[in-house]
């Protein structure tokens, strides 16, 4: 399959995803520790770190060593020193127990092999007061994202998320292509 790869500064992406706008709807603040599995090469991870800024962190780890090593260059040419990124799975990946504000999955929880499991470690690194962030694509035909038979409905994600024992607190349309779940423990 080739898909088209957005870099973290690409201007047509943010037309129709802008990463501030979606942070200001899941309440990313300064201070926070914002997790980002399967960041790829940052299109969320670096603008959540100028976001969380000094005081906060951010937790990235991606399958693909390029895409992570890219992640690390441009947070480095930023002078960003608040990101920890990693190689890793999000099915075997748990990089702290209750330390995370939130848990984002940006258009990718449908690309994990085993997406309660990825949900499961999700619960695990997430403070008490901590809330799951899934945008994801909608299940309906149109001419970019995968395919849609692997999208996700929101129904499906909602019973997904549920399953790995979160409280669903609002689902919310995210645009002409996306939807957004916020989902509390």
């Amino acid at each position: 399959m080739n898909r088209r790869r957005f870099r973290s500064d690409d201007p047509e992406r943010k037309k129709w995803q802008d990463p501030e706008k979606i942070f200001s709807a899941i309440g990313l603040e300064q201070g926070m520790v914002f997790i980002d599995p399967g960041c790829g090469e940052g299109y969320f991870t670096l603008p959540a770190s100028r976001r969380v800024g000094p005081g906060g962190r951010v937790y990235a780890f991606d399958i693909n060593p390029e895409a992570v090593a890219e992640l690390q260059v441009q947070a480095e040419a930023e002078g960003l020193d608040n990101i920890i990124s990693r190689v890793g799975e999000a099915e075997t990946t748990v990089v702290c127990e209750g330390c995370a504000d939130i848990v984002f999955f940006g258009i990718n929880l449908h690309d994990f092999y085993d997406p309660l499991q990825v949900l499961k470690n999700a619960q695990r690194m997430l403070k008490p007061s901590g809330r799951l962030a899934d945008l994801d694509w909608k299940a309906i035909p149109m001419e970019s994202g995968p395919p849609l038979e692997k999208r996700f409905s929101t129904e499906k994600a909602r019973r997904l998320i549920e399953d790995a024992g979160f409280t669903i607190l609002s689902v919310q349309d995210a645009g002409r292509c996306h939807y957004l779940i916020l989902a509390g423990r």
